[in-house]
């Protein structure tokens, strides 16, 4: 059965803890997707809290760029992807395509036969960041997750912990 999920939510909201119960809801073994690169020891730190959280009934593949590859590769048994935030980044920092890459994602998405589930931030709640860079960010990231929104069958807004469905 293929769904489409995406959580979003603020820093600390308890997404990914979200997204790791719906997915482990759809069967197990899953496939725990990260994004994330540890390019300092803060980062190496939240990495490791995320991986004491999950047990046997995962598998890691560890995916900065190439997403539609790895959900191709894993296609078959659930998969939770954390998160686009992350991902959008290391394609904006390398100098890729983010859009393409963007329109290239939700087409796999639509091409899956086991459920995916996506994280990402909201990151534009907040006050207008003062640089380019983070402006730049803000709006890419708020139009990939309209791309993912419109194309997932279920849409979730974390807030302290509590899952609200948005659509």
């Amino acid at each position: 059965m293929s769904q489409t999920i995406l959580i979003t939510g603020g820093v600390r909201s308890g997404k990914s803890a979200i997204a790791e119960g719906r997915t482990l809801g759809f069967g197990t073994p899953a496939v725990y997707i990260a994004t994330a690169q540890a390019f300092d020891g803060e980062m190496e730190t939240r990495i490791a809290a995320h991986q004491a959280r999950r047990g046997a009934e995962w598998r890691t593949v560890q995916e900065p760029l190439d997403l539609v590859g790895a959900l191709a590769a894993t296609d078959g048994a659930p998969r939770l992807v954390d998160c686009l935030t992350l991902w959008l980044t290391n394609q904006m920092l390398g100098g890729h395509d983010w859009q393409a890459a963007g329109r290239d994602l939700c087409a796999a998405l639509a091409r899956q036969t086991s459920p995916v589930v996506l994280v990402t931030n909201e990151v534009g709640l907040g006050i207008v960041p003062e640089n380019r860079l983070a402006r730049e960010f803000r709006d890419a990231a708020g139009l990939l997750n309209q791309w993912v929104a419109a194309v997932a069958d279920e849409v979730i807004f974390a807030v302290a912990g509590l899952p609200m469905k948005v659509k």
